[in-house]
């Protein structure tokens, strides 16, 4: 079985990824870093090029082939459950860890990150947040198994209160 982490950029899935599975002695792949490593391109310029239809093409790839393994702890990235075949996917082989955070908590977490190309395009960074957890929200409440909140709270707690859950 898999634990597999959903949610929005900066919800703190691959920080907790790591611990989880150094608590559990397993792996932890993270869909996004596969991607970038399967086409030796950074997410920024590999939508730039391509766009986000390919983009969301090989995220698809990596999730089936990630979730035909197991005993992994999967990171994906936050898009990962706009296609339901991905979440079909992880489902059957994995429980779905949704993990939350405020708008405010978001900005301050990636604020400064480069390497989270504009989901939009066209609106201002917080705008843009609210806009994607708007659409992203009810998709996130479909697929998960758990939710957890991570406003406020120690990685170290995060992580205990997935594995006491699992």
């Amino acid at each position: 079985m898999n634990v597999v982490l959903i949610g929005y950029r900066g919800t703190g899935k691959s920080t907790v990824g790591k611990i989880v599975a150094a608590r559990l002695g397993r792996t932890v792949v993270s869909t996004d870093a596969e991607i970038m490593k399967r086409t030796g391109q950074r997410i920024p310029e590999l939508v730039g090029q391509h766009g986000w239809d390919h983009f969301r093409d090989l995220e698809s790839q990596v999730c089936q082939e990630l979730a035909s393994r197991d005993g992994l702890v999967i990171d994906t990235g936050g898009g990962a459950i706009l296609r339901s075949q991905n979440v079909d996917a992880l489902k059957k082989t994995g429980i779905l860890f949704w993990l939350t955070a405020s708008v405010d908590t978001i900005t301050k977490r990636i604020g400064q990150d480069t390497q989270r190309p504009s989901l939009t395009g066209t609106k201002s960074f917080v705008e843009e947040i609210q806009e994607v957890l708007r659409e992203r929200t009810p998709k996130y409440e479909a697929a998960a198994d758990h939710v957890i909140a991570t406003d406020g709270r120690s990685i170290v707690r995060i992580a205990d209160e997935i594995l006491a859950r699992m």
